[in-house]
């Protein structure tokens, strides 16, 4: 029977995995199927009653809505402002004045930027934004995707100010500080090698290394020893963040210090050399100069802002306090003890994003007019993607309520002293379903650490397995596909980009596993 029934839990998996991978359909009409058959399936084998399932559902779409499609509209709509005003121009230039070298920028952008808006905003961000920005400056939109999908494994369990990690604590009973240890040294080693196979993707290979292992490794490096020692000793709110403010300050005057050495022409960003001159098939690195100071703090100002009212909002407990009160609860699911929804009005990363946005327009020339104008065409041109966020999270509902997703992870308890090995990849299957850390940890967290203390192993170890799982899988979650694919203009290429990165999906699992089952054998974790 628990064979049978992690068979048909997985049919909507499975589904999900053909249409998208070998049926090439687009991801809106795939997560749509996906959902009418979790329905199906919760109706007729589960037997969970019509109402709740259709309460399952809607609860599912009212949280897509917000905060997750919230945050990529927010996303995308100050990218797109960007644009309309012109100050990507000036981006791209002062981009330029600090390396032509595309794996330079990658590093700066898509390593250190990114890892900042995961720690501050979460919620598809640090996927969204700077792949954007990289698009913009000429990179190659399938790459740039699978590589930032990639390199936002492992910063999941620390996102959204520790968000994922807390709640960890909430549904174990494990402390906080404990679990963002474990997670700390499960995590290491993939947090270690991420940006060299940054580089590798946007290279297409090994050879992408060749001159950058140094900035490279600093980059590498300057992110992973304040993140470890942050989330060791502090806690789990702040390690992605401060890894990234010390990651970007590192790179950057790294690079500043070797600007003027030659870059070969399939890695440089012509777009944004501006004046480089071309001589035997390389590009010099470094631009004229930096741009004026004034000039470029203003076509900077939206992401400026966006920063600071992130950290305002989040930080300064008399800010973060009275906007967090402003939410309402609401009971979707019709069971007692079931959670409430809720909807926070103004404290969430959708709305800051997009009053910093604004504001940004207004400083670089846009007036009311052509911020609704930008705003409506954002909307109008992701209706695709908000419809396939809403019905995979719909689906990770029913799944979840109906008990399909507890039949999949109980058979896979069933590997004992073994378990270990197949952690990860129950937080991988859960990050599929859901395309969330913090929903991973919600459903799977809790089975983790008792199945630990079954086997004789720390709760707090296989719980952080189970964190390093959810971030793994949100490379091939659809929902994170499909945020990717958003912000550099491409809907409808889902089975495009799931062909790419599964592989280095699959080897972080393994990795992940490995690691899971090995080292509490040398270390006393």
């Amino acid at each position: 029977m628990l064979v049978i029934n992690f068979i048909l839990a997985m049919f909507p998996l499975i589904w999900l995995m053909l249409a998208l991978a070998k049926l090439k359909m687009p991801g809106f009409k795939a997560c749509a199927i996906a959902a009418v058959i979790a329905m199906a399936l919760s109706l007729v084998y589960w037997r969970l009653p019509l109402i709740k399932t259709a309460a399952a559902a809607a609860e599912g779409v009212l949280n897509a809505l917000w905060p997750i499609c919230l945050v990529i509209i927010a996303a995308l709509f100050t990218y797109n402002l960007t644009l309309e005003t012109g100050a990507m121009d000036g981006i791209r230039s002062m981009l330029s004045a600090v390396s032509t070298d595309g794996r330079v920028l990658m590093l700066i952008i898509a390593w250190g930027f990114g890892h900042f808006m995961e720690g501050m905003a979460g919620f598809g961000t640090a996927v969204a934004i700077p792949a954007a920005i990289l698009v913009a400056l000429g990179f190659d939109p399938v790459k740039t995707v699978v590589a930032c999908l990639v390199i936002n494994a492992m910063p999941t369990a620390y996102g959204s100010v520790g968000v994922p990690t807390e709640t960890l604590a909430a549904v174990t009973g494990i402390e906080s500080g404990v679990l963002s240890s474990n997670i700390a040294i499960i995590e290491l080693l993939l947090f270690l090698i991420s940006p060299y196979l940054m580089i590798m993707i946007f290279g297409g290979g090994i050879k992408a290394l060749k001159g950058v292992m140094g900035i490279t490794t600093v980059a590498a490096v300057s992110f992973v020893v304040p993140m470890f020692l942050v989330a060791s000793f502090i806690g789990p709110q702040m390690p992605d963040t401060l890894g990234s403010v010390c990651c970007l300050v590192c790179t950057v005057l790294y690079a500043l210090k070797k600007q003027g050495g030659e870059v070969p022409a399939e890695y440089s960003t012509l777009a944004a050399a501006g004046d480089g001159r071309k001589e035997n098939g390389k590009k010099e690195g470094g631009a004229a100069g930096l741009p004026d100071l004034k000039e470029a703090v203003k076509d900077w100002s939206a992401f400026i802002l966006i920063l600071v009212f992130l950290m305002i909002t989040t930080l300064v407990p008399f800010i973060h306090e009275p906007l967090s009160a402003v939410k309402t609860a609401v009971q979707i699911y019709p069971e007692e003890g079931a959670p409430a929804l809720v909807f926070s009005w103004i404290n969430t990363p959708g709305v800051i994003i997009i009053i910093a946005a604004c504001i940004g327009g207004v400083i670089c020339g846009a007036n009311a007019a052509t911020l609704a104008k930008v705003f409506v065409k954002t909307l109008k041109a992701n209706w695709k993607t908000v419809v396939t966020i809403c019905c995979v999270v719909a689906t990770a509902k029913i799944m979840d309520h109906s008990g399909m997703t507890r039949d999949i992870s109980s058979l896979l308890v069933l590997s004992g002293r073994f378990f270990p090995l197949v952690s990860p990849l129950i937080g991988v299957l859960g990050a599929f379903i859901t395309g969330s850390g913090t929903s991973t940890n919600v459903l799977f967290g809790a089975m983790q650490s008792m199945t630990a203390e079954g086997i004789g192993l720390s709760p707090a170890w296989l719980a952080a397995a189970n964190a390093m799982g959810a971030g793994i899988g949100k490379m091939i979650s659809p929902q994170g596909i499909a945020i990717g694919l958003a912000a550099v203009q491409m809907p409808g290429q889902e089975n495009v980009i799931l062909k790419h990165v599964t592989k280095y999906c699959i080897l972080f699992t393994v990795i992940g596993g490995i690691v899971c089952f090995v080292l509490p054998m040398i270390l006393p974790v």
